[in-house]
């Protein structure tokens, strides 16, 4: 099928380079120039695992191409997939001025039937209120499919290939069905929905998965206070198949592009239908301070951060992506700079995307050796589990060490073997 996507973020970029591996002809639509310029060249913007040899070999095999012709990207298309950012204004609310600027360029644009597929992230309405605006500017036959996107940053190109769900949400059943043709060769179960159903399974998909991991930060906060591990806890609640092993490992709370973003879009959705989520609006609460329990613990440690030099390793909000969004590192970084600490970080993939976002923070140095970073450290703080970071040598470390204090905020480490070296190791909930 001809296929153009609008957008080369996360989701258009893997989204486009999957679907012409999968044998379809892609145009992918940006309006940065720079950008369609590096793409053409095979250079990919962002670190995704295994997306730029999917982008480099379909683009050698001419099935898959990056343009900033919107117009004959459009006219040269059956299918249109919107795939912009949709980013939380001050209220809370997904901002949907680039999907409607999209939206509108299609309508003027168009010279035959299209049917338009919002990829992008949109509150619950958003593919009528497409619909209706583009047929109010086109004779032209155009429909709206809201497929929402399951993709992990880190494993996405993997989550588009082999998903768990797709789902299609569609006013006409035809539209619906030539949709599904596209991850037909998936060999994967295609839930029909509505599309106000659809814009709801995402939305309410990320807050259960962000619910679930604050409400496993309040129990380790609690195990903590009674002696228990959360370790332990959470893996006698995971066996539990109503409940499951997955999003229960306590830590420094979450980030990312997503949760954050889509858990405050639904809070200001559910209070413009004048409702109140109380679970939700709970699970924002709980994150916020979760993500600042590190520098807590160090402040028990020490009469003052005040010239303590602190080693971070770790700064995307997970491991295997350079994203920095919303990243629990930024927040103790902040944190431990405004007590007036020194501060050295380290990540093998995110320092450039870190360095414009905590520009000018005092106390703040980057270094790519954790073993040179440890050299009259006072304490390291785990932020991100990059495997780089979980086969490290502590006994060398901890030589170079003013005071063996570590903080692992992910659970990855540990306790027994590193209380041995002589380290008072601190997770969190243990």
């Amino acid at each position: 099928m001809e296929i153009s996507v609008f957008g080369t973020g996360y989701v258009g970029l893997v989204a486009g380079a999957c679907l012409s591996d999968l044998g379809n002809t892609v145009t992918c639509v940006d309006i940065d120039e720079k950008k369609i310029e590096a793409l053409n060249r095979g250079n990919v913007p962002i670190y995704e695992p295994g997306l730029e040899e999917l982008v480099k070999k379909n683009h050698a095999e001419k099935r898959l191409f990056f343009t900033t012709n919107s117009v004959e990207a459009i006219q040269n298309s059956r299918i249109i997939f919107i795939a912009v950012g949709t980013p939380q204004d001050e209220a809370g609310r997904a901002e949907l001025k680039y999907v409607i600027q999209v939206a509108q360029t299609i309508a003027k644009n168009a010279n035959s039937p299209k049917i338009i597929v919002d990829k992008s992230t949109v509150p619950i309405g958003t593919a009528k209120k497409v619909q209706d605006l583009v047929r109010s500017i086109t004779s032209h036959e155009i429909d709206v499919v809201s497929n929402p996107e399951f993709l992990r940053e880190g494993t996405a190109v993997r989550d588009f290939l082999e998903p768990d769900r797709v789902v299609i949400g569609a006013y006409n059943e035809k539209s619906a069905d030539t949709i599904g043709l596209l991850y037909k060769p998936l060999g994967k179960e295609i839930l029909f929905t509505s599309p106000e159903s659809a814009e709801m399974i995402k939305y309410a998909s990320n807050a259960f998965l962000a619910t679930k991991i604050s409400f496993i930060n309040e129990i380790a906060n609690l195990c903590e206070k009674t002696g228990a591990d959360v370790c332990e806890v959470a893996m006698g609640m995971g066996l539990d198949p109503r409940i499951g092993k997955q999003f229960l490992n306590a830590g420094a709370g979450y980030g990312g592009s997503c949760f954050p973003k889509d858990v405050a879009a639904l809070q200001r959705i559910a209070q413009d239908h004048d409702l109140e989520m109380k679970i939700v609006h709970a699970t924002q609460q709980v994150n916020a301070g979760q993500k600042i329990v590190p520098v807590e613990k160090l402040r028990r440690e020490f009469a003052s951060l005040a010239g303590k030099k602190i080693v971070v390793l770790g700064l995307a909000f997970k491991p295997n992506t350079d994203d920095m969004r919303e990243a629990s590192s930024v927040e103790i970084i902040r944190a431990l700079s405004k007590e007036g600490a020194r501060i050295c970080a380290i990540d093998p993939i995110a320092e450039e995307n870190a360095k414009k976002i905590l520009a000018g923070t005092k106390g703040l140095e980057f270094e790519k050796d954790p073993y040179k970073a440890a050299k009259n450290a006072d304490a390291i703080i785990l932020a991100t589990e990059w495997n780089e970071f979980l086969e490290l040598d502590f006994a060398r470390i901890g030589k170079e060490m003013k005071s063996k204090i570590l903080v692992d905020a992910r659970n990855v480490y540990d306790k027994k073997t590193l209380m041995g070296l002589g380290f008072k190791h601190q997770g969190i909930g243990r």
